[in-house]
């Protein structure tokens, strides 16, 4: 098991366009609220793996779904991350729950980070109830993504949503 990693909270400012992340303000290329929430994409400058990011904040999902444009093969088709997701104004925060799921689609989806999310508990930086709440979240994830054959969209639309995505050249272009 690893060490124990402080709780990340990441920081949307629709209205600067920016996302305060752990390491650093990055500028963001698109946000457009929905119904369900908000949707982000940016570029990763200078990253070894991840090209461009985009991602859905889901509040009531207690989630935020995301899809990345690797320079190599791609290692997933979604990641997602369990968190709390609030707003206030233009100001969307993301609390981490340390627990991931990957998302191979039409395939499978596997529950990571399991480790990191004991140890934050077991180093107090994460609570007993807010622990609880994430093994619950991610195990509804896992199995609503089971029951629609690990199609993400099916298990979206099961739960009255649907996520529009931009198309690499779209993203490019805009």
């Amino acid at each position: 098991m690893r060490g124990a990693e402080p709780v990340k909270t990441e920081r949307h400012d629709v209205g600067a366009r920016q996302h305060h992340t752990n390491t650093g303000i990055r500028p963001v290329h698109t946000y457009r609220e929905h119904a369900h929430g908000l949707f982000v994409a940016r570029d990763f400058v200078a990253h070894p793996r991840i090209r461009h990011w985009q991602a859905h904040l889901l509040p009531a999902l207690g989630a935020v779904v995301c899809r990345y444009d690797f320079h190599g093969l791609r290692e997933h088709d979604y990641y997602i991350d369990i968190a709390t997701v609030t707003r206030v104004d233009d100001l969307w925060t993301v609390r981490d729950h340390y627990l991931d799921l990957l998302v191979h689609e039409g395939m499978a989806a596997e529950i990571v980070d399991t480790g990191e999310l004991l140890a934050a508990h077991d180093a107090g930086f994460i609570g007993t109830a807010e622990l609880h709440h994430a093994v619950t979240t991610a195990h509804q994830v896992l199995s609503g993504l089971a029951r629609a054959r690990y199609e993400l969209g099916g298990w979206l639309a099961g739960q009255g949503i649907e996520l529009d995505w931009l198309s690499v050249p779209e993203y490019l272009t805009a």
